[in-house]
């Protein structure tokens, strides 16, 4: 599918209106589902979308400058440009239905002057992710040149609950009664908790997995499972959603939140994913995250009957506390032991596919282990001490 400028002196509108303004609404190209050796699959990795390629036969408004791409029921589409060729000036938006979210391309790729993308390896790039089911790509030009290409061959769509349900079989990891609830739902109750919630995020891996990930020490360093990612090529593939939460209590309102991409891989534990399972890295555009805050690794060994609490995004979802075993009110989620195995501390604080990577913080807000396993009644995270011993010289721990 390819843009092109091509009326003469015809100004471009603005991405909020192209769709009402049109003469002829764009139509979306027809997609298939890619090869099954291109769809995203990691043990262990919850998968929450499908790999798309569009069959190239444009489908546009009169003048060609503007394409949606649309997926009736997806959650978020992911577009990738095989190609981008614009004279300077000139620039293409990924927008969102609505318009209320919006990324800008230019010729030069510059995450300073224009928005995050990420990339496979391949040529072209990986605009960042809209919400919902439908992104309108537009080219914008003030001149008659029809000398601008940019081609979308394929794009990433995101699976509904059912999907996501369906598609990834899990380990029983909810023990009993599902006590989780929307992160805003603690905000008065729970205030501090709700605040160190904050500097966790969803961890869209290279378009089509989930994790969940977070801010460590107070420079440009995060922490997920390295079962999660594990290579340089897939943390500049993987995306950061920050601020992915209900607006209120059992809303089912969340906003786009904030979108990074990711930077620098440091450090990968040694071992298995019953061991410490960590990968630490870094993020593009860091100052625009920094205002979530930050988590800090416990340095020494908890107890068992320690009280925890984790935050993630289980099954995909927006930001969820786990605070309470069974009940609102009844008890705390707490440490059942310690020392589980060499590597990990147990609890049955409920948690599901996607909350691995998430922080599992004590009664004084410290991280004291990072989840990665499920199976009530010991789902496990890695002993934070442990992963602290060995990315001390990386991270500055306060």
């Amino acid at each position: 599918m390819a843009l092109a400028a091509g009326t003469l002196g015809l100004s471009l509108l603005p991405v909020s209106a192209a769709a009402e303004e049109y003469p002829v609404a764009p139509l979306a190209p027809q997609s298939q589902r890619a090869p099954e050796a291109d769809q995203f699959s990691a043990e262990g990795v919850t998968t929450i979308g499908e790999l798309r390629t569009v069959d190239g036969s444009p489908s546009t408004a009169q003048d060609a400058r503007t394409q949606v791409i649309r997926h009736p029921g997806a959650t978020y589409i992911k577009v990738h440009f095989s190609s981008l060729q614009l004279a300077d000036g000139d620039y293409v938006t990924v927008s969102s239905a609505d318009g209320k979210e919006s990324y800008r391309y230019d010729r030069h790729l510059n995450r300073a002057t224009g928005s995050d993308y990420t990339t496979d390896g391949q040529p072209g790039f990986w605009a960042m992710s809209v919400e919902g089911d439908t992104a309108v790509v537009t080219l914008h030009s003030s001149r008659p040149s029809r000398g601008n290409v940019a081609i979308v061959d394929r794009f990433w769509r995101g699976y509904d609950r059912a999907e996501i349900a369906r598609y990834n079989p899990s380990t029983q990891s909810v023990c009993s009664t599902d006590a989780r609830r929307d992160a805003v739902c603690y905000q008065s109750s729970h205030p501090t908790e709700y605040a160190r919630g904050r500097a966790v995020a969803r961890l869209l891996i290279s378009g089509g997995g989930l994790c969940t990930t977070w801010r460590v020490g107070n420079t440009n360093r995060m922490l997920t499972n390295k079962h999660c990612f594990s290579t340089q090529a897939a943390v500049s593939g993987s995306e950061m959603q920050f601020n992915y939460q209900c607006a209120t209590c059992g809303g089912a309102n969340p906003g786009a939140g904030t979108k990074v991409s990711g930077a620098t891989l440091y450090r990968v534990s040694s071992g298995g994913s019953n061991q410490l399972d960590y990968t630490l890295y870094s993020v593009n555009n860091f100052a625009s995250i920094q205002s979530f805050g930050t988590l800090y690794l416990a340095t020494t060994a908890t107890t068992t009957g320690t009280r925890i609490y984790i935050p993630g995004h289980g099954d995909g979802t927006p930001k969820r506390l786990s605070i309470y075993e069974d009940s609102q009110g009844g008890p705390t989620c707490t440490v059942r032991n310690a020392n589980y195995n060499t590597w990990n501390i147990s609890y049955s604080c409920d948690t599901s596919g996607g909350n691995s990577g998430s922080p599992v913080l004590n009664g004084n807000h410290q991280v004291i282990a990072l989840h990665h396993l499920g199976g009530c009644p010991s789902n496990q995270g890695a002993k934070a001490h442990l992963i602290y011993n060995e990315i001390a010289s990386l991270i500055d721990n306060g």
